[in-house]
């Protein structure tokens, strides 16, 4: 337990050292949602409905961006190869860098999206939903996207390939999240249904996509 604590805050700063990764997918984050109003019009009520569809898109392509780093730099200067001999479990040492992933990239990027809202006419009063459903659901887009990562691993231009293999894993996160939001703010019924879905969904690759990871990093040790 110490050891992947230790491994996280290592993440973490390496992160937020570097900044380039996090400065990018933030960069696309605010440029996409920027330009949605020009294709979409200037009907306000128009972009209000279409807010909560359009900020979970951005998100996940932001996130996107950075997740073919999740392995790759460690995979570059051999801590990898380090990490998997150690007595750290592989599968601990593939949620520990998913969990880097989403403090330091989903975690901003969902911070920015009440800021966001406000440029699509997104209600004041639903943007403690919007964070909090954001909050619920990104740490599934981090633990999938460690899936895809390490699959990709080591490949050349692997950034397409990753997207085309994880984007399809992402859709529940995208029902789910878009319907907790949309419940808040046009209704009919109420958003915990769809919530409660969306945690289950991170709780379940919170588990299940460490051992998925690990198991596509073996392979690619041999």
């Amino acid at each position: 337990m110490t050891a992947a604590l230790a491994l996280l805050r290592r993440d973490i700063a390496l992160a937020f050292r570097e900044g380039g990764a996090i400065g990018v997918a933030l960069g696309f984050y605010l440029v996409v949602v920027a330009i949605a109003p020009f294709g979409l019009g200037p009907d306000m009520d128009l972009l209000a409905r279409v807010a909560p569809g359009l900020l979970w898109i951005a998100l996940l392509l932001a996130a996107l961006l950075s997740a073919d780093r999740i392995f790759h730099n460690d995979y570059e200067d051999g801590s990898l190869d380090v990490l998997a001999m150690g007595p750290l479990p592989l599968a601990a040492v593939a949620a520990s860098k998913s969990l880097a992933h989403w403090v330091t990239t989903c975690v901003p990027l969902a911070l920015l999206a009440p800021v966001l809202g406000l440029l699509l006419n997104f209600p004041i009063d639903a943007i403690p939903i919007l964070v909090l459903a954001m909050l619920a659901g990104t740490p599934a887009v981090s633990f999938i996207a460690g899936i895809g990562a390490s699959l990709t691993l080591g490949l050349r231009r692997s950034g397409l390939l990753l997207a085309l293999l994880v984007l399809p894993l992402y859709v529940p996160v995208l029902i789910f999240g878009v319907s907790t939001i949309s419940a808040a703010v046009t209704g009919p019924g109420s958003p915990w249904p769809p919530f409660l879905m969306l945690c289950a969904i991170s709780l379940a690759s919170m588990v299940l996509a460490p051992l998925a990871a690990a198991a596509a990093l073996r392979n690619s040790f041999r």
